[in-house]
């Protein structure tokens, strides 16, 4: 899968082809339906297949002051559409800045500079509640009609649900900001997960005898908030259980958020390395402590708990 940034990185080879839009933040199943049906259209008429996606997202343009949490960074979401089977995988990842420029297009100006004159489509893969170009004037039927002049084929897919659920990713935000992890997994197809880089901290966490990994947020807004049962997983060291903090640590006064895991029976440098971190229980809210002995004593609680729940979810 080629990843291409911007209209003005495109080359010949990438015209002509089937094109599906969309934030994809999650890649949960409704993106996979999507991808699926996109996948088809393509080997049919023998054309690449392009997701057209956006950074910053386009909620988070029009509301920079206090965005929807993001599910995942954009580097988790190329790594989740990577690691797609085949047979879902585009042939290419377009991204394109959502600025000032993109925003103001019309539904018009959309179709004609960015699928007609720089994409050439043959085909247009969407959600049913796809809207697109200034103040979402742009629905299906728009396209459909933009379709017919142009000479592309339009296809929608219809809603996708899971055990009676809408997927959506507001759906799965809604989820995770409510700690029903369980639906969140369910219409994710996999636990909910946070990937980065282990970063050095500030390693108080080691004087009270529960040393933590730090792991960089890259993203405006988290949909998670408290203490869990996770799990760490590396191409390098597996899968490792433990339990994790993520939010602003108000016992040291902390003003961003950060997630922070203690790895059970685990004594390996892992500092600079790429890792994902699994989302299974929330334990409870954060809180803060009138001293650091009284934390103590609360993580060592948390990781009974923890230890707990992840003998049940093993078992």
């Amino acid at each position: 899968m080629q990843l291409v940034r911007g209209l003005h990185n495109l080359k010949p080879e990438h015209r002509n082809c089937a094109v599906t839009i969309g934030n994809f933040d999650g890649v949960h199943h409704g993106h996979q339906a999507l991808l699926r049906l996109l996948s088809e259209k393509a080997r049919e008429n023998n054309i690449p297949s392009t997701l057209m996606s956006f950074d910053p997202l386009p909620h988070e343009y029009f509301s920079k002051s206090k965005p929807a949490p993001r599910l995942t960074s954009a580097r988790e979401r190329y790594t989740l559409i990577a690691e797609l089977d085949e047979s879902l995988r585009p042939d290419m990842l377009l991204i394109l800045r959502f600025g000032d420029r993109l925003a103001q297009l019309s539904a018009e100006e959309f179709v004609a500079k960015v699928l007609v004159d720089a994409l050439a489509v043959k085909a247009v893969v969407i959600g049913d509640d796809f809207r697109f170009g200034k103040g979402r004037a742009g629905d299906y039927d728009y396209l459909k009609a933009a379709g017919d002049k142009h000479g592309f084929e339009v296809l929608a897919l219809s809603t996708h649900s899971v055990d009676n659920m809408r997927v959506s990713s507001t759906g799965i935000r809604q989820a995770l900001l409510d700690d029903r992890l369980s639906d969140a997994e369910r219409m994710l197809g996999k636990p909910y997960r946070i990937c980065g880089r282990v970063a050095h901290g500030d390693k108080r966490g080691r004087t009270i005898g529960f040393p933590t990994a730090n792991i960089r947020l890259n993203r405006p807004a988290i949909p998670l908030s408290g203490v869990y049962s996770v799990t760490m997983c590396s191409p390098e060291l597996g899968d490792v259980q433990g339990i994790a903090n993520i939010g602003k640590r108000p016992t040291v006064d902390g003003v961003r958020d950060q997630l922070e895991v203690h790895l059970f029976d685990f004594e390996k440098n892992i500092y600079g390395m790429n890792i994902c971190v699994s989302f299974h229980h929330k334990i409870r809210d954060e809180k803060k402590f009138d001293s650091f002995e009284l934390l103590k004593q609360q993580i060592a609680l948390d990781c009974v708990r923890a230890r707990e729940l992840h003998e049940t979810m093993n078992n």
